[in-house]
């Protein structure tokens, strides 16, 4: 996420700087143009005063560049037409693309903290021995390389929105084939245990999303307890993690399968029409209210937004 936050930093302070920086009919499309072309000239300045220092930079760095992103941005704005986070983190990308060996260094050391943890942790657990601490050690470094290789791309490739890297986020697991590995490495009663206790830790990641998810909703419409437990049943077969061999404490009910994708669809099927105006209305109210807040420096909604996003 390091570079997601830098990006929206720097579309942030730099929003905050042209609002606040030059006087001008507060609000108006005119004064916002104005102020961020004095916002960008100043930017531009800036980067060519360090291109003038790292005369090499600007060779290594064919194509399309921050400045030009940012000038983009500027037009748009002056012109009236709309400007949203996703055009902001595109103009970003190039400075993201930079700064990657600086993020690369500071990944590796968590990393390395993370897999010493998890190593350890497996090796008192398990009793493992030297040579199979090492193998899975060597496990756990391959995953991280490989998913910090992929976050990368995603930051770098054209098309990537804020909501693709927000989801790649959630998505990371560090444990995700942990399960086919230690089978490999553990035996009988070794091997057992590490089921059941995965099995355990897998049901409480079902547990506590589908809780919060309940939770959420409730909170929108006053749901009753047979609501409760069908939605808290789609919640919970719509989970990564879900298994049909899992006890859970969200309902009596038997919880069967849902086609991936039809979670939202299945959650509104068990609203009372009067809830699904209730929910509908309190989408748009806070979708009005967000949109008020993105407006105020300049910028629009994106069309997919949701009040709870990772529907």
């Amino acid at each position: 996420m390091i570079p997601l936050v830098v990006g929206l930093a720097v579309g942030g302070v730099g929003a905050t700087l042209f609002l606040q920086s030059l006087p001008g009919a507060a609000g108006s499309p005119e004064e916002r143009a104005s102020r961020l072309e004095v916002e960008l000239k100043r930017a531009e300045n800036r980067i060519a005063a360090l291109e003038a220092a790292d005369p090499q930079g600007r060779r290594r760095r064919p194509g399309r560049t921050f400045a030009d992103g940012a000038r983009n941005i500027a037009e748009d704005i002056r012109e009236g037409r709309a400007v949203s986070p996703d055009d902001i983190f595109r103009a970003s990308q190039p400075l993201l693309r930079d700064l990657a060996p600086l993020f690369d260094r500071m990944r590796v050391r968590q990393q390395q903290q993370m897999i010493d943890s998890m190593t350890g942790e497996l090796a008192r657990k398990y009793t493992l021995t030297p040579q199979q601490q090492e193998a899975l050690k060597q496990w756990f470094g391959q995953k991280a390389t490989a998913e910090a290789k992929r976050f990368s791309d995603l930051v770098g490739q054209d098309g990537t929105r804020l909501e693709d890297l927000m989801r790649a986020s959630r998505d990371v697991r560090p444990d995700e084939g942990l399960d086919p590995f230690m089978a490999g490495l553990l035996s009988g009663d070794k091997l057992t245990a590490f089921k059941t206790e995965r099995m355990a830790q897998r049901a409480e990641r079902v547990q506590q999303e589908a809780d919060m998810r309940v939770e959420r909703l409730d909170a929108v419409v006053n749901l009753d307890d047979a609501q409760r437990e069908q939605v808290f049943g789609i919640m919970a077969r719509s989970s990564r993690d879900y298994d049909p061999a899992m006890r859970l404490e969200g309902g009596t009910g038997e919880i069967g399968a849902t086609p991936a994708g039809a979670r939202q669809e299945a959650m509104l099927g068990v609203l009372t029409p009067a809830q699904r105006a209730v929910y509908q209305a309190e989408q748009q109210r806070r979708r009005e209210e967000a949109s008020k807040d993105l407006e105020a420096i300049g910028l629009t909604l994106p069309a997919d937004w949701d009040m709870f996003n990772d529907h």
